[in-house]
């Protein structure tokens, strides 16, 4: 036996070494490492719902908010490694301090390239079945994916981003906390993506307060242009500024597509784009107009810069021959020698007042909405 040894001893130690090695890798590789066998357990988010807004909401069934879903979307909106450079992040174009839109016309990607719109706000997207200027995202979890993919935002695909964010020692922990896995997949970013922006109710400005019984929080020009606001007019003998068909309380949305006499003609079909049908070109999403004096500048591009631009377009300036255009602009005017609304200066200061007073400080001071990698 003893000539045999020399023979066996390499072998022993190139077998050993061969397992140390697969051993090594295996750890090294988040995508063979087992999960703990301990199961999961969330903790149900409490989304407390502003008593004056609608109480039934549409949140997935396979998507519930968890207080570890809403942590980990939160740290994912800020997160720049979902963009293909690692520059920016959801929260580049939606700030907290401008009520999560961006202060830009249109906003600008990671390559400096202008996006055709501009950024909306996500303040109460908890209640919205349609997104974007357009449409064309039915749920937060499919409208999160095409600002990473897109080639003018963050330019990169999800699955990029995601093989990023494995490589992390942050984020497989979070993912396990949340998901109860620590293979991070596109899904389940789209949908804690998802759960924290649901969160982003905003219902604590003056307005709320008046309107939740306290009536010392509006002045008097305030409420005059609240009365404005809500009047649809008629000539001479009921003042009105026509707001409220599209932008309504609570939400000041009413959730839908208008053609609000921009153009003539139009070089962004809007809502036609997406839908491919004639009736629907020029139409846009009615943004909401909570927090409104933080969203500057208005409409899809961005064309208006101030709230007095915006109250001039609808008093005097609307294309009255748009195709498609909303009826309600057709037949609303103040004086029975205009075909416009032909607010008074007067009127629209009232109506700027009013609008100022839907502001909501608490919400873009909230640290729930804040970016968790800064102090």
């Amino acid at each position: 036996m003893v000539p045999h040894i020399p023979r066996l001893f390499p072998w022993l130690w190139a077998s050993a070494l061969a397992f140390l090695l697969l051993v090594a890798c295996g750890k090294n590789d988040p995508e063979q490492e087992p999960d703990d066998d301990t199961p999961v357990v969330t903790t149900p988010y409490s989304l407390a719902l502003p008593s004056k807004f609608p109480q039934t909401v549409t949140i997935p069934a396979d998507n519930p908010l968890t207080e570890e879903g809403v942590k980990l979307g939160r740290f994912l909106f800020y997160e720049s490694k979902l963009s293909r450079d690692n520059s920016m992040s959801c929260g580049s174009c939606h700030q907290q301090s401008k009520a999560f839109t961006d202060g830009r016309a249109r906003s600008l990607g990671i390559d400096g390239q202008e996006h055709p719109r501009g950024a909306m706000s996500l303040a109460n997207v908890l209640w919205e079945n349609s997104l974007n200027w357009d449409g064309a995202a039915t749920t937060v979890e499919t409208q999160a994916r095409i600002p990473i993919e897109n080639a003018v935002e963050l330019h990169q695909s999800l699955a990029a981003g995601v093989a990023k964010l494995q490589q992390t020692d942050l984020y497989p922990p979070l993912f396990r906390q949340a998901f109860g896995s620590k293979i991070i997949t596109e899904e389940n970013t789209l949908k804690a993506l998802a759960q924290f922006e649901r969160t982003l109710i905003s219902a604590g400005s003056r307005f709320d307060k008046y309107n939740n019984g306290d009536r010392s929080s509006l002045t008097q020009q305030e409420l005059q242009g609240l009365n404005l606001f809500n009047t649809h007019p008629v000539p001479v003998t009921l003042p009105g500024a026509n707001c409220f068909h599209c932008h309504g309380a609570p939400l000041f949305t009413a959730r839908d597509f208008f053609n609000n006499g921009l153009d003539a003609t139009f070089t962004d079909l809007g809502r036609g784009g997406v839908t491919k049908q004639g009736f629907d070109n020029g139409k846009f999403k009615a943004p909401s107009l909570r927090n409104i004096a933080l969203t500057a500048p208005y409409m899809h591009d961005g064309r208006f810069q101030t709230l007095e631009q915006v109250l001039d377009h609808y008093s005097d300036h609307v294309q009255l021959t748009s195709p498609n255009l909303d009826p309600n602009l057709l037949d609303a005017a103040n004086s029975p020698f205009s075909s416009q609304l032909a607010l008074t200066a007067t009127q629209k200061k009232q109506i700027i007042a009013f609008l100022n007073s839907l502001t909501d400080s608490t919400f873009i001071q909230d640290p729930r909405f804040s970016d968790p990698f800064k102090p």
